[in-house]
Order: C-alpha cells, then structure tokens, then sequence
C-alpha cells in the first residue's frame, strides 16, 4: 500500500520569511517603528498569522489594543505575499519522485488556508497536493493533532508519515502518533536532538530514501 506524507508548509517545503518580512516592514512602518530582521521573522512564524502578529507587536512593543487592527491588516496583504518566497532546493525534485513512488501527498500548516493555496500556485507546486489544512481550516491548528489526522483522513488509508521543521511540528507528530522526519534547514528554534523524529534531513533530494527506510512497506513494488 502507497504511503501518505503530509508535509508542514513554511519552513520545511518553502522559505517564505522575506514575504512575510516584507509585510511586517510595512505594518510596522506605519506606526513608525523598525522593520523585524529575517532572523526575527523567521522566529515568530509557525504558530499561525495571529500569533505571528502577536510577536511582532511584543518585539516593538506595541500594545495589546493594536492587535485586531494589525492582524487584519496583515492578513489582507497576505494571500498575495507571495514574490519573495521559494522552495527549498531540492523539494521541485523530490515531490515528483514520492508521486512516482505512489505516495500520497498533502499539507497541514498553520498558515491561513487562502495564503497557503496562493503561494502553492505561485511555485506550481499545488497540483502534488489533493489535501490541504491550513490553520483556519479547523477550530483547532498545530501542535493539537487534530489537523494532521484530518489531513491524513483526506489522503485514505495507508501507512503514513509527517515532515515538518519545528518544535511544533515534532509535537504534532508525537501527539498524532504518526513518525516525524525532521527538516533542519527551516525555521527550528530547538537543538535537533531535543526534538523527537524518526529521521532528520537537510536536503530534499534524501526524502525519497527516508520515507522508505521508515515505511519500508508502503509502495514497496513502486520502488523497487
């Protein structure tokens, strides 16, 4: 039976932190205040655009009150944000080759669903994707398993496998019961091995062989 990976999307698959640099930047020049470095970004993404919003303020020290106005006005520039972002090297050569295989692909990220579609279109990389469930897509986003049971429910059945970057992401995966590959060149704050996976990578171009080192089963007659 073919496998079902379901991928984290920012950070793992693309790098999309100049994109939401730049809106920050803008965001925060309106109030007269210093843009947020790439390092910065790079730390406060993962949890969802509110809490994103909710770091940056803190970062700048705007006050709580500012939070709705601000959320809403990032989220308005950011299914569009869109330019800067790319994929990893190696993911354009990979994802084909797990389809190939049999595999079964999808996205659980907590970036809002719309953003999430928009910038899988702008790559041309949507079509690898049947399944996705963005941070809005459920009452409930990472590291709560349910969005990633539910974007496994959307793949069928099968052995199954997570691949994300983050602290969040390894909770996720621990919490679902599913095994976990680490991508390390994302946005991970934790040292490696204080994060529980199954295999840990820096280049796309091994996802191939790992998926079939820890679901040797799965879309065995397609790999050989």
């Amino acid at each position: 039976m073919s496998a079902r990976i379901v991928f984290d999307l920012d950070g793992t698959l693309i790098d999309s932190s100049p994109d939401i640099c730049a809106i920050a930047a803008d965001l925060l020049w309106a109030e007269g205040l210093a843009p947020l470095t790439l390092d910065e970004t790079r730390g406060f993404v993962g949890a969802g655009a509110a809490v994103f919003v909710a770091r940056m303020r803190a970062a700048r020290g705007l006050p709580d009150a500012t939070q709705d106005r601000l959320l809403a006005a990032f989220l308005a520039r950011y299914e569009d944000a869109v330019t800067l972002t790319r994929p990893y090297p190696g993911v354009a050569e990979a994802l084909p080759r797990l389809g190939a295989a049999g595999d079964r692909l999808g996205i659980c990220t907590n970036k809002p669903e719309r953003p999430a579609r928009a910038v899988l279109r702008h790559l041309g990389l949507a079509p690898h994707f049947p399944v996705l469930v963005g941070g809005d897509s459920l009452p409930l986003r990472k590291p709560d398993p349910a969005p990633l049971v539910a974007a496994l429910a959307g793949l069928g059945d099968g052995p199954c496998l997570f691949v994300g970057d983050s602290g969040i992401d390894a909770e996720t995966a621990r919490r679902a019961g599913v095994p976990f590959a680490l991508f390390t060149e994302g946005y991970r704050a934790d040292p490696v091995a204080a994060l529980p996976h199954a295999a840990a990578f820096a280049d796309f171009t091994a996802l191939p062989g790992i998926v079939a080192a820890i679901l040797p089963d799965a879309g065995k007659a397609q790999r050989d």
